[in-house]
């Protein structure tokens, strides 16, 4: 019940936005009465939280198959950094989630964390492959900088909301940022 639950969402979230699903709609999709998902999932929050990992894990997943092609440490945060903006514009409402859902004050499970850390450590592994002689916090530092630019460039590329008379190809604004943070570790 729990995969044919989260692949209805998967889904719904193909083609809509997640604040027009609901655990009702949920439940009709697949044939049950909400009270069935609560006891399943424990609660609608938690079941969305569900959706978000099974969505981190297909971008993980993606994500290692194009590391596995590269050629170099920063050849690999290149094709990371594109997976990452190509994933996002393929499923925009579903990574839109990932972003989106708060766990409303409870505690992240500890599943959920292990996933957040295997991605956040992907990037700092590489970038300390790139620059080992930087500290950790200097790596921890670099690696969220670089992340947040290509998700800042992301989301705003799959929002369309670059705001520009001519089309702007987000991976050469990704191109932009690589090559001019790579240039300054480098000099």
């Amino acid at each position: 019940m729990v995969s044919m639950t989260l692949e209805q969402v998967k889904l719904f979230l193909n083609e809509h936005p997640h604040h027009e699903l609901s655990l009702r709609k949920v439940a009709g999709m697949i044939g049950y009465v909400p009270s069935t998902l609560v006891n399943v999932f424990g609660n609608y929050n938690l079941l969305l939280l569900h959706a978000v990992a099974q969505t981190l894990d297909e971008l993980f997943a993606e994500a290692e198959a194009q590391m596995n092609s590269a050629m170099s440490p920063e050849d690999a945060l290149r094709k990371l950094a594109y997976c990452y903006q190509e994933f996002a514009a393929a499923h925009p409402y579903r990574w839109q989630l990932i972003f989106q859902h708060t766990m409303n004050g409870d505690e992240l499970p500890e599943w959920q964390s292990e996933r957040i850390n295997s991605m956040t450590s992907m990037l700092e592994t590489l970038i300390r492959q790139i620059t080992p002689q930087k500290s950790d916090a200097d790596i921890l530092e670099a690696s969220r900088v670089l992340w947040a630019g290509v998700h800042g460039i992301t989301l705003l590329s799959v929002d369309d909301k670059l705001f520009t008379s001519v089309p702007v190809d987000a991976k050469a604004l990704i191109d932009n940022l690589l090559n001019t943070y790579l240039n300054a570790w480098h000099a």
